[in-house]
């Protein structure tokens, strides 16, 4: 078998083999394939795509290049919950201890943020004594304890996801929808888990700006659970705006903290309830959506799972009083108002740009290895669809210190902002639902 009669093979459109993909993927992991034999490889599938059964074929070769998290010692079905990413998005700080207290184990493998996106172990660390390593012993122990771990993912789950990825970065080949959903799947296939929520951003602030890709990776990413004996579903969920109010780490883990008391923004809390409810249907604990949705909402509302949130931050070496006062969480000394200049309604936000003005404070990284304060970013005053004043507060900044740079933040979040003279019409925060039986659109 050679690289060369494969990369030709689907230049004129096949489809690889089971056998023919395994050898493209562990011969580029060894160092046998070359880089510009596999990028060639790549551009290929860019143009011709890949059939369901080769999309499943290549992740669970990437999924085997490296460990592979066995979970069975864990009592139950486990699940697990993705999100493609975007602004503000705190969603697994909540739906993780909440799904949890319905009885379904969360063993989760979570990853830092980069860009404008955030990282859930990002914002875990911001709890003063957290713990995100935990050997595989004390991780497997701690979910049959608890019901729940989040723990920062192993160096070595996926290499050759890894190694891929950052060749298509450089060879204009990140867009193509088989190797995204096989770079997403393979993480999550490696690390254990027999149910998969995708949580998929669609919008100005998410990888895929249109309804209609993102539900083509969502299809792509549930064909590949199905095929592979996971039960998958995905939901698509607007991104035109940051989710909730906050952006930064420890801003969006005292917003966690007050939606887990039933004091959340509607729409975190929303899309955090159908989430979850998604996962337990799946987990077993409930036979219907409509049952699962009221068992989550009962654990919501009773305090159930801001308990289990407690005991979980206390179980990974966390201060866990950061439940009742989330005030002992790192905060920012100097707050800066961030005003609108006109009056009229706000059309547009532009949920990337406040996601980069929030790394530019230093809440992100603009490079894997840079460093992040977790005090630092921004809470939104007002959202889409809401009427305001000149001279109105829109957003405040939490930063160190006031300087030049500041100002350049303050300029770059007001303009992020559209104000016109009608309220628009808003689009719904949860757009479909992708399952193994079709796609269902809401609204």
């Amino acid at each position: 078998m050679r690289a060369v009669d494969l990369i030709h093979k689907k230049r004129n459109g096949g489809s690889l083999s089971e056998a023919e993909l395994s050898f493209l993927i562990d011969g580029y992991s060894q160092g046998d394939i070359p880089d510009y034999q596999m990028s060639a490889w790549a551009m290929a599938v860019f143009f011709r795509g890949m059939t369901a059964k080769e999309t499943a074929d290549l992740t669970l070769a990437m999924a085997r290049s490296g460990d592979q998290i066995d979970l069975s010692p864990i009592r139950g079905i486990k699940a697990d919950k993705h999100s493609t990413g975007g602004v503000g998005d705190k969603t697994t700080l909540i739906v993780a201890p909440l799904v949890a207290a319905c009885g379904v184990p969360v063993a989760k493998m979570s990853g830092r943020g980069l860009g404008h996106t955030g990282g859930t172990i990002d914002k875990l660390e911001s709890i003063a004594g957290f713990r995100t390593e935990l050997t595989r012993d004390q991780f497997l122990t701690q979910v049959n304890e608890i019901g729940l771990a989040v723990i920062g993912q192993s160096g070595n789950i996926t290499p050759a996801d890894k190694k891929l990825y950052a060749l298509r970065d450089v060879t204009a080949t990140v867009q193509s929808i088989p190797l995204i959903a096989s770079s997403v799947m393979s993480k999550k296939i490696a690390a254990g888990a027999d149910a998969i929520v995708l949580d998929v951003k669609t919008g100005s602030g998410a990888f895929m700006k249109s309804l209609e890709e993102s539900e083509a990776l969502a299809r792509a990413m549930v064909d590949i659970g199905t095929q592979v004996g996971r039960r998958t579903a995905a939901l698509i969920s607007d991104m035109d705006q940051p989710l909730g109010f906050a952006i930064g780490n420890a801003l969006e883990v005292r917003e966690a903290i007050e939606t887990l008391r039933g004091q959340g923004p509607k729409d975190l809390t929303e899309l955090c309830v159908a989430l979850g409810a998604h996962m337990v249907m799946l987990g077993g604990q409930a036979d219907s959506l409509e049952a699962a949705e009221a068992l989550v909402r009962e654990k919501l509302a009773s305090g159930a799972a801001l308990d289990k949130f407690r005991t979980f931050v206390e179980t990974q070496g966390g201060n866990p009083a950061v439940a009742d006062d989330p005030a002992l969480l790192p905060q920012a000394p100097v707050i800066i108002e961030v005003t609108v200049q006109t009056d009229g309604f706000i059309q547009r936000i532009d949920a990337e740009q406040l996601g980069l003005a929030a790394m530019l404070l230093g809440a992100g990284r603009a490079t894997k290895d840079a460093g992040i304060d977790h005090a630092v970013g921004l809470t939104m005053r007002r959202k889409t669809g809401e009427r305001v004043a000149a001279g109105e507060a829109i957003v405040l900044l939490h930063v160190r210190e006031d300087s030049r740079k500041v100002r350049e933040v303050e300029e770059l979040v007001r303009s992020a902002f559209t104000i016109g003279g009608e309220a628009p019409s808003l689009p719904p925060l949860l757009q479909s639902v992708v399952t193994e039986s079709g796609t269902h659109r809401y609204g």
